[in-house]
């Protein structure tokens, strides 16, 4: 059996590098932190730990990166789900540059650990916003003129149809933002090799180890199929995976399942007429439509959602349609690969972050963000796992960083279940 053979039928899993096959849980084990879940928040989490010199297990349910880590668009934007505009009118212009603020440092969390670690994920810089409403025109400007005036972010230039049209051969977009600090990678490849990373920092990582229950006690127990851990802390890192493990936590988000495919490759005259350069392009629709060309000249298109337990039968021609909607010249291009993956959403679109028991903390319902949000997440869990450095408040984000420092304020679940 390959390395790669469990994971679903993805272009990511095709051209995945440097999987490793880690042991199922077959016994009793002890250890400081016992991580559930092996992605992008989970991983970030069991790797700074282990290097904070704590013993650390990870348990994962199926394969490092199977879930929505291995499986996303692989862009990652700058900010919140929520626009700036949106978030200064919910929490004013202070909370909203603390939000932003949090999501710079996330981008700058994925470029250290890639460069530290080495990791071969084509990390990529740049990414367009397609707007595709004519009530959304002159939104682009505002932006940029907003983020360079009043959050110090000058790297943000707002195009006209036609500069839009130069960089993404669509006439669906009525003008663009370009984010030139804004990454994309091979989302799969990247968890790899955090994977990797926190294996040769000590961290003891278990794959095909569902963890069926855990106690609220110190230490927890953590149960698996066949084996059992005892830790003094426990990080649920499931997001839209969570299940029935959590209920209390799980009513706070709503999974939802998206959709990719990736074309055969394209001559590479051809790709860069689609997309003139290595960047990402989300759009503004509120099924948000998503896409980049791969380093083998593939369109990488994700489009199209649902809200159930299953996914479509037929994946490719579901993603389809959303592609030639975009780019009718593709309509003689074949599609080599089509998967699914769950992510998890939150109502006001913010991330859940947060403490429901004295030792078990969460993160949870990145909203479309994850790669980023979830990356940070799994710090902040590190850097708090004591009761002293915990600041208990209502907001539902985690960490908010101000003046090269990190203000923690965590959201107490236990004050919503007494």
């Amino acid at each position: 059996m390959s390395e790669m053979s469990e994971y679903p039928d993805s272009y990511y899993a095709a051209t995945a590098v440097g999987a490793r096959d880690y042991p199922a849980l077959e016994d009793h084990r002890q250890a400081d932190v016992c991580v559930i879940g092996g992605g992008f928040t989970g991983l970030s989490a069991a790797l700074n730990l282990a290097e904070r010199g704590l013993d650390v297990v990870l348990l994962e349910a199926e394969r490092i990166g199977f879930g929505a880590s291995g499986r996303c668009g692989g862009l990652v934007g700058s900010g919140q789900r929520k626009e700036v505009l949106e978030t200064e009118k919910m929490f004013g212009l202070e909370r909203s540059r603390l939000l932003w603020d949090f999501a710079e440092a996330a981008k700058q969390e994925i470029r250290d650990r890639v460069d530290k670690h080495d990791i071969a994920c084509d990390l990529q810089r740049g990414q367009l916003l397609g707007v595709h409403k004519k009530s959304y025109l002159g939104s682009c400007r505002e932006t940029a003129d907003v983020l360079a005036e009043r959050y110090d972010y000058p790297f943000c230039a707002a195009l006209n149809a036609e500069e839009t049209r130069a960089r993404v051969a669509t006439d669906t977009f009525l003008e663009g933002l370009y984010d030139s600090e804004a990454l994309a990678m091979h989302p799969l490849n990247y968890t790899l090799g955090i994977a990797r990373a926190a294996a040769e920092a000590g961290v003891r990582i278990y794959e095909r180890s569902r963890v069926l229950s855990y106690s609220e006690t110190d230490p927890a127990e953590i149960r698996t199929a066949k084996g059992s851990v005892k830790a003094s802390f426990v990080v649920l890192a499931c997001n839209g995976y969570l299940g029935n493990l959590e209920p209390r936590v799980a009513g706070k988000i709503m999974p939802i399942n998206n959709f990719m495919i990736a074309t055969e490759p394209l001559e590479a005259s051809r790709a860069e007429q689609l997309i003139n350069g290595r960047f990402g392009v989300h759009d503004t629709r509120f099924v948000v439509n998503y896409f980049r060309m791969s380093d083998d000249h593939r369109l990488l298109f994700g489009g199209g959602e649902n809200y159930r337990a299953g996914f479509p039968r037929d994946i490719k021609n579901f993603v389809r349609p959303y592609m030639l909607k975009l780019f009718p010249q593709l309509e003689d291009v074949a599609i080599d690969y089509s998967w699914g993956g769950t992510l998890s959403v939150t109502v006001n679109r913010l991330p859940h972050v947060g403490r429901l028991h004295p030792n078990v903390f969460f993160a949870q319902g990145y909203s479309g963000h994850g790669i980023s949000t979830a990356t940070f997440a799994g710090k902040v869990i590190a850097d708090i796992r004591k009761l002293a450095d915990v600041y208990i408040s209502g907001w539902h984000f985690a960490a908010l960083p101000r003046h090269g420092s990190c203000d923690v304020v965590l959201h107490d679940e236990r004050q919503d279940l007494m």
